[in-house]
């Protein structure tokens, strides 16, 4: 059987090879698995194929099985290495260092915003957001009124909205 003749009957039949390929479980791998396939084909010598048919279905269905046996690896070696390195500080929750440099500068800018305000303002607006001490607590740790440090949150919360605004024109 000639070359040309080995590939008619591959292109003859490639719609029953790609069917053949799903129903034992190629899926989406499928055409991958007949791309593969023709590439071999269009490759190999010849002379030795007395029966391309059955050549055909059995070369996919190995074909199968090697990609399947090639993904199975693959993932237990993405596996392994996550396990490996898991902890060791290979990935890391930190910010890229233009986030952080971008993230300290907006901080201070906020801080000066706040701190415009007058240094208790900014004092009351971090124990309270930051800190999580209650508003009470607040007021008796600075010997001032509730009504004085919510009055300083309020003036705080609008100068966050002033710097806000500021940052949305830009």
């Amino acid at each position: 059987m000639t070359q040309h003749e080995l590939q008619a009957v591959f292109l003859n039949h490639r719609d029953a090879l790609l069917r053949f390929l799903r129903a034992r479980g190629a899926g989406d791998n499928a055409e991958d698995i007949l791309q593969d396939l023709w590439l071999r084909v269009s490759d190999m010598d010849d002379s030795n194929i007395t029966s391309p048919l059955p050549y055909f279905y059995r070369a996919a269905n190995n074909l199968m099985h090697d990609h399947y046996r090639m993904a199975q690896r693959s993932r237990q070696r993405d596996h392994d290495w996550s396990d490996v390195h898991r902890g060791t500080g290979d990935a890391s929750d930190l910010p890229l260092p233009d986030r952080a440099l971008i993230a300290r500068q907006r901080l201070a800018e906020i801080e000066a915003t706040i701190g415009s305000e007058g240094p208790r303002v900014l004092e009351v607006f971090r124990r309270f957001r930051v800190d999580g001490i209650s508003q009470r607590q607040i007021a008796e740790e600075l010997g001032i009124s509730l009504s004085s440090v919510e009055k300083d949150l309020q003036r705080a919360y609008r100068a966050l909205a002033r710097w806000r605004e500021g940052e949305d024109v830009e």
